[in-house]
């Protein structure tokens, strides 16, 4: 009997189907299979979610107009027209303008499937067709991206790679420091799919052999509650002031590592200068921090103290750097890493992404597996991934990127597939403005996201159950077979058979398929596959037992990797790829760009916005990941669909709040701000800082005009998030830094456009 898998970003899982009703099972070897998992089936069965033909804005088809509304009609044509009039608008605007005019953004996680990955379909794609505008970073931790290769030499790829192993962690950290804590929510996914979820495991291994684990962060929750972890709740975006005053502590003391920082760093007498106020005239002091962080010096201190008298382990969050000025605390944090010496050591020094995802820090071996080539793109130009509204609204216009002065490019046709801007960028309602400029936008999905419903162009792909592919992680033990479990719905294709056929009318066919099916480029990355398990010492099966099997484990995977601890071991063999050689906490090169919001060392630069400064009726959004669906995907998913509060995303504030504000649990609210207002369905948290309220991102964005202002009633938080770059530096969102007013809505509820089919002509 044939095993049948299929795996996800969200974890693998054995189908079972009775009676045409597929069921998903977590693997023996998986502790803790998501929870997003429940809603999976559901979601790509939903027909009112689904995309079933092609279909062109009526508008733009009968006119070419720009009215890309969320409520536009839509014309369905049968695919050999659709493909027909698709390609002729590339050509039409490659030949006017040149492929510099064409702008694929394609960010998302659309499968975890190797082949199928809608990316890199697309990338190769249009790479065979002279190339294409893409974007550089990406939303989850960009600013950390840019600045880690300047002051650790390290590609964030390769620093990522390193990350000291868990296991190590648990065996002998003694005090675990989680800036932004280590949540299990977010520690469902991968970027490449995965085998077992291994972070809950790793956290109660290490609070079991004694390790103390500490959260700061305004949400409780960002730590397993059955870990019974201290809880510093300090106000969001402040933890650099934070870090500051415990930097403060240890030089004060006299306990910061002066070999440590001799050694193997650059910079740390002109950080420490700025730290004890010789440069400013104000000393970074716990007195200081306190009035900023709303944490009390003494706790400050405490904590201080307990860091230069343990093993300690610093652990950064990827949503510390989702704010203004993004890039300083995770640059202070690796300072006074540094400032305890213990970075190099086994289970010690520094982290960045633990729980952030479930394989960093993954005590695997890496392998370099194949992947679908994507060939050379012959347009160097790009953009920073979060500054596509910018983009749009001004085209040529000047902007600072990564020591560089740069020109926003002229994007005339836009090309999105398997992602959803109107999900993941900010200010969506600057730009559903600015996405009416381009001259035509094309989407390929399988559902009808925002962005779909803002498309001229809809090409309806299938989804991860509907077609066979293979996963592919180089961070993970197994590789599985992920069988189809169910039809293509309706006229729905495979990615790579759309863009074949595209390809075909370009005249590219050759050079996209290299006469390849997709079960042919299946069994060729298989064959790619087994030739690397032979370099490595393993035998795999062949295609078809593969298939049959399901699932192939690597043998002998298992390793534990410390951070720069070749360095650490001998910094004149193994250097850091910096001008230095060292860890660079003050760093001439970006000292050197004379940037404004980014200097030469970690410092306290105001944000934007910010708690403390401004009224007492405001409240801090923090919009972390759901529970329910991987970021807006599997929001029509039952799963989802049952944790809405009639029908609008949920919204915590602690119980004390909601009296505050004369609110109680399942009342609709609305938040706002002078960007936009959204509705959500009131819940309560007592593990959430007073001041705060969280709201999870990626419910389905559905916009409404309602008595002179647009709303999304269905609680879409990024239309109140700001739409900056963090700095000059890297660009990076600052989704987190965002200041909201609730009040109770007391108008009639609006009934919900997005959860049915857009009007089809």
């Amino acid at each position: 009997m044939t095993n049948k898998y299929t795996s996800s970003h969200w974890g693998t899982f054995r189908v079972e189907t009775v009676n045409d009703q597929i069921s998903l099972h977590g693997l023996p070897q998986d502790d803790e299979p998501a929870q997003i998992a429940k809603g999976w089936v559901s979601a790509m069965k939903n027909p009112n979610a689904r995309i079933a033909r092609p279909a062109f804005r009526k508008g733009w088809l009968n006119g070419r107009d720009h009215d890309r509304s969320g409520d536009a009609v839509f014309v369905q044509l049968p695919w050999d027209e659709a493909l027909d009039i698709t390609a002729q608008e590339l050509k039409r605007v490659i030949a006017e303008y040149g492929n510099k005019a064409l702008f694929a953004g394609s960010y998302g996680w659309a499968s975890a499937g190797r082949f199928h990955h809608a990316q890199s379909q697309l990338r190769r794609f249009l790479n065979t067709i002279g190339g294409v505008v893409g974007a550089k970073n990406t939303y989850s931790h960009a600013a950390a991206e840019v600045l880690l290769s300047y002051v650790t030499g390290l590609p964030h790829r390769m620093f990522q790679d390193q990350m000291t192993s868990m296991d190590l962690i648990a065996e002998h950290c003694e005090l675990l420091v989680c800036f932004g804590g280590i949540s299990a929510r977010t520690a469902q996914v991968s970027s490449s799919g995965t085998t077992r979820h291994e972070v809950t495991p790793f956290l109660n291994k290490a609070a079991a052999n004694g390790c103390k684990i500490i959260n700061i962060s305004p949400r409780g929750r960002d730590m397993n509650a059955e870990l019974s972890a201290d809880w510093i709740a300090l106000r969001p975006g402040t933890d650099t002031a934070f870090i500051l005053a415990l930097a403060y502590e240890v030089f004060r003391a006299g306990r910061a590592d002066r070999v440590f920082l001799d050694t193997y760093t650059q910079g740390a007498d002109a950080f420490e200068a700025y730290v004890m106020g010789d440069l400013d005239e104000q000393p970074k002091t716990a007195d200081w921090a306190a009035a900023i962080c709303d944490i009390p010096a003494e706790r400050i201190r405490k904590l201080a103290t307990q860091m230069t008298s343990s093993r300690t382990m610093i652990s950064m969050a990827w949503s510390l750097q989702r704010g203004d000025h993004g890039e300083q605390p995770i640059w202070a944090g690796l300072a006074l890493a540094a400032m305890l010496g213990q970075i190099g050591q086994a289970g010690t020094g520094f982290g960045f992404g633990y729980g952030s995802t479930t394989p960093v820090g993954r005590s695997r071996k890496l392998i370099n597996w194949p992947s679908v080539p994507q060939g050379r793109n012959p347009i160097a130009d790009f953009i920073p991934v979060a500054r596509v509204t910018d983009m749009l609204n001004t085209p040529n216009g000047a902007y600072k990127y990564d020591g560089e002065d740069r020109i926003y490019p002229d994007a005339k046709l836009v090309w999105w597939s398997g992602g959803n801007p109107f999900h993941h960028h900010q200010d969506l309602l600057k730009l559903d403005t600015a996405w009416r400029k381009p001259e035509t936008v094309i989407v390929m999905d399988h559902s009808w996201t925002a962005t779909a419903r803002r498309a001229d162009i809809v090409l309806p792909t299938t989804g991860p159950l509907e077609r066979d592919d293979i996963m592919i992680n180089r961070r993970d033990d197994a590789l599985v077979y992920m069988s189809a479990v169910q039809k293509p719905f309706k006229q729905a294709r495979d990615d790579y058979e759309i863009l074949s056929n595209i390809a075909a009318r370009m005249g590219t066919s050759d050079a996209f398929t290299e006469g390849r099916t997709a079960d042919g480029w299946l069994r060729h990355l298989c064959e790619g596959c087994a030739a690397v398990g032979k370099t490595e010492g393993f035998e795999l099966p062949d295609f078809e037992t593969f298939k049959d099997l399901g699932i192939v484990t690597i043998p002998n995977a298992h390793e534990t990797r410390i951070l720069m601890d070749r360095f650490i071991a001998d910094p004149a063999t193994d250097p850091l790829q910096t001008p230095s050689g060292k860890i660079e906490i003050a760093c001439q090169a970006i000292a050197d760009l004379a940037l404004h919001d980014c200097h030469a060392h970690p410092m306290w630069h105001e944000p934007v916005e910010r708690l403390g400064a401004c009224d007492p009726d405001h409240l801090h959004l923090i919009s972390g990941q759901p529970a329910t669906r991987l970021h807006a995907q599997l929001d029509m998913g039952a799963e989802a669909q049952a944790s809405k509060v009639q029908g609008r995303e949920p919204c915590a504030l602690h119980s004390k709040t909601a009296k505050r504000f004369g609110l109680t649990a399942g009342d609709i609210v609305l938040l706002e701000n002078a960007r936009g207002a959204c509705l959500g369905g009131l819940t309560l948290d007592d593990t959430l800082r007073e001041d705060c309220i969280f709201m999870a991102t990626g419910a389905w964005l559905d916009l409404q005009d309602i008595n002179g202002r647009t709303i999304c009633v269905h609680g879409n938080v990024n239309v109140l998030t700001i739409d900056k770059g963090a700095s000059d530096l890297s660009q990076g969102n600052i989704a987190h830094t965002t200041l909201v007013k609730i009040r109770k809505w007391t108008g009639p509820l609006p009934a919900l456009r997005v959860t049915g089919l857009p009007v089809l002509d």
